[in-house]
């Protein structure tokens, strides 16, 4: 088995806000990755005194603890549980019912010697490659969908579209939002490899265009994720014109996963 990472600030003036990990038993069978995006808060009041790392940390140790010891739960039950832990342990102390209280994207896999189990929640994505080299994207979509613009001002996103029917979803404080992540199960022997991206590392095809999902894959597997990363740094560089970033950050957080099973 291959299993590479890389995650990358978009700025050295603060924290890189993504979380990633993989984690495989003494037994040699099966494993699990997860990988979460850290939501950054607009200037001003969250209702929080912590920061989105902290949350992350906080939020992705929990699913790793939780998806390797507590095979009898679904990856849904996983989320809800590790949302439900990592609120409490700030609720003393924050308004977690604030809108823009931390929260993050989720990428969940698990797999053992029969089947891999997946959720996604949010704009992060998860590709799994078949043995005969089809890709086959995984993506909540639910941002996509959206009317055009509806993302322009944050107050609207907030009370309109962030957490509410109709709109998308992240993980925060409510458990709730585990039972909107986009799930399933494929048999194992039909995903030679996965790959997990947050949106900063997605932007090579989602924003940039330079290749499909497939293509992502091929880049991933020849170079790694730091060369996947690399190239959507360059990407980002040579946009001065701000063609394909418009009114994007410049350089986001990006973050890789790639496990050949």
């Amino acid at each position: 088995m291959r299993i590479e990472l890389a995650t990358v600030a978009g700025s050295a003036e603060r924290p890189n806000e993504d979380w990633a990990a993989t984690a495989l038993p003494a037994s040699g069978q099966g494993g699990t990755l997860i990988l979460l995006d850290g939501v950054t808060p607009p200037q001003g009041d969250d209702g929080c005194v912590h920061s989105v790392p902290w949350f992350t940390a906080r939020l992705g140790g929990s699913l790793v603890e939780l998806s390797g010891s507590r095979r009898d739960l679904t990856l849904q039950e996983i989320l809800a549980e590790s949302i439900r832990h990592t609120a409490d342990t700030h609720r003393s102390s924050c308004d977690l019912s604030h809108a823009r209280t931390p929260q993050a994207t989720v990428v969940m896999a698990r797999w053992d010697e029969r089947e891999i189990e997946y959720l996604v929640l949010s704009d992060s994505a998860l590709l799994f490659e078949a043995p005969d080299g089809t890709v086959h994207p995984l993506l909540d979509d639910r941002l996509d969908r959206l009317p055009p613009g509806s993302l322009a001002d944050e107050a609207v996103t907030d009370a309109q579209v962030r957490n509410k029917e109709g709109g998308f979803f992240t993980a925060a404080a409510d458990p709730s939002v585990a039972a909107r992540a986009v799930i399933g199960r494929t048999p194992l022997g039909q995903v030679r490899a996965l790959a997990a991206l947050t949106d900063g590392a997605a932007r090579w095809t989602e924003m940039f265009r330079a290749g499909d999902w497939a293509d992502c894959l091929g880049v991933l597997h020849k170079e790694g994720p730091q060369g996947l990363i690399d190239r959507v740094r360059a990407l980002e560089d040579a946009d001065s014109e701000r063609t394909y970033l418009r009114r994007s950050k410049t350089h986001d957080d990006a973050t890789a996963v790639y496990a050949v099973l």
